[in-house]
C-alpha cells in the first residue's frame, strides 16, 4: 500500500527554522497534491500550506511569507521551510497526499487521501 514518513520536526527557538520532510512510497501511479496540516491541543487541523502537480501552492494566511512548501516529482517527496517560527507555531504538522494507487494489471485505484503519522514541532525559549 502507501506510506507518507515524516521528518524534521523538533523544538526551536521563537525566530529560528526547520525543514519538515515527507516522502511516499507505494504502489503510486500518480500524485495530484501534497501539503500540510497542523493540528494544536485542543484546536482543529488546520491546513498549512499545499500544492499540486502543476506547481501551484496554496498557504494558510497565519504562515505566509513564513512558510515555503516544495515538491520533488522524482522522489515523491514534498517539504516544508518553516522561518520566523512563533510559539503559536507549535503543533503536531501531518503530511497529506491525494493520489493514486495502482492495482493489479491495468487496474487503478480511485484517488483518495492518505496522511502521514505526525511530527512535532514546538516552538519555545
Amino acid at each position: 500500500q502507501v506510506q507518507l514518513v515524516e521528518s524534521g520536526g523538533g523544538l526551536v527557538q521563537p525566530g529560528g527554522s526547520l525543514r519538515l520532510s515527507c516522502a511516499a512510497s507505494g504502489s503510486i501511479f500518480s500524485i495530484n497534491s501534497m501539503g500540510w496540516y497542523r493540528q494544536a491541543p485542543g484546536k482543529q487541523r488546520e491546513l498549512v500550506a499545499a500544492t499540486t502537480d502543476t506547481g501551484s501552492t496554496n498557504y494558510a494566511d497565519s504562515v505566509k511569507g513564513r512558510f515555503t512548501i516544495s515538491r520533488d516529482n522524482a522522489k515523491n517527496t514534498v517539504y516544508l521551510r518553516m522561518n520566523k517560527l512563533k510559539p503559536e507555531d507549535t503543533a503536531v504538522y501531518y503530511c497529506n497526499a491525494d493520489l493514486i494507487v495502482r492495482g493489479s494489471g491495468s487496474y487503478y485505484y480511485p484517488p483518495r487521501e492518505y496522511w502521514g503519522q505526525g511530527t512535532q514541532v514546538t516552538v519555545s525559549s
